[in-house]
């Protein structure tokens, strides 16, 4: 036999047992995509427009407005807010995150309010003479009168960074990047003041200062972000 016809001997024989490994033997089908998709980020102003929010008729308040690519709360008499109309917010498992700022006055200017299941809470920023931050209310206390409470010196004309998140009974809420609230809310009641009531289901409130609010954003989230702890 010649060495041109064992060569082709040969290759017929592997092309044989290729095609019987192809056909017999399963194959795990080609991935072409992630098992898992990113979590996306949903902003809720668009630095342009008041689409989607509407004034909290607090009486006697500022009308919201926009400048500067800012979402503007004139000072009110005491209050002047925005609450949100579009697609609903959930109502648990959900973080968000904003920047804001006392363009002038002395008391609370970020105060958000926000569904937790089937009631709502607020995070307040700089409340009860401009210096109070914590959740209102649990268990019937406010923010100046709950284990939530911390103090904290806020300049105006500053722009500070709040993070929420709210995950099944667990509220947590960063300043600046400091955890300032961590708590348990298991068999607490929650609920607001009434004062915020127009707020509800999502929005944001001044108390006789003037705000800027900027970055606006809310996305899903699968529990809390740090160990159980009360403080």
């Amino acid at each position: 036999m010649s060495l041109r016809i064992a060569i082709l001997l040969v290759a017929i024989a592997v092309t044989g047992c290729k095609k019987y490994v192809d056909d017999f033997i399963p194959r795990e089908p080609a991935t072409t995509a992630p098992t898992t998709q990113a979590t996306q980020v949903r902003s809720l102003f668009d630095g342009k427009t008041l689409t989607n929010w509407q004034t909290a008729e607090f009486g006697a308040h500022g009308e919201p407005h926009v400048k500067d690519g800012n979402l503007i709360l004139p000072v009110g008499e005491p209050m002047t807010g925005v609450t949100w109309t579009g697609a609903p917010i959930p109502k648990i498992n959900y973080e968000v995150t904003y920047e804001c700022q006392r363009l002038d006055g002395s008391d609370f200017f970020g105060t958000l309010t926000f569904p937790v299941n089937n009631s709502y809470a607020s995070v307040v920023i700089g409340g009860w003479g401009g210096s109070v931050c914590g959740i209102s209310s649990l268990d019937g206390g406010d923010a100046a009168n709950n284990s939530t409470s911390t103090y904290k010196n806020f300049e105006n004309k500053h722009w500070y960074s709040v993070r929420l998140r709210v995950t099944q009974n667990r509220l947590e809420a960063w300043l600046e990047n400091e955890q300032i609230v961590n708590i348990d809310t298991t068999g607490k009641i929650i609920s607001t003041r009434s004062e915020v009531d127009l707020n509800k289901p999502f929005g944001f409130s001044s108390f006789q200062s003037t705000a800027a609010l900027r970055n606006i954003r809310i996305h899903t989230v699968d529990g809390p972000a740090s160990p159980k702890q009360d403080f």
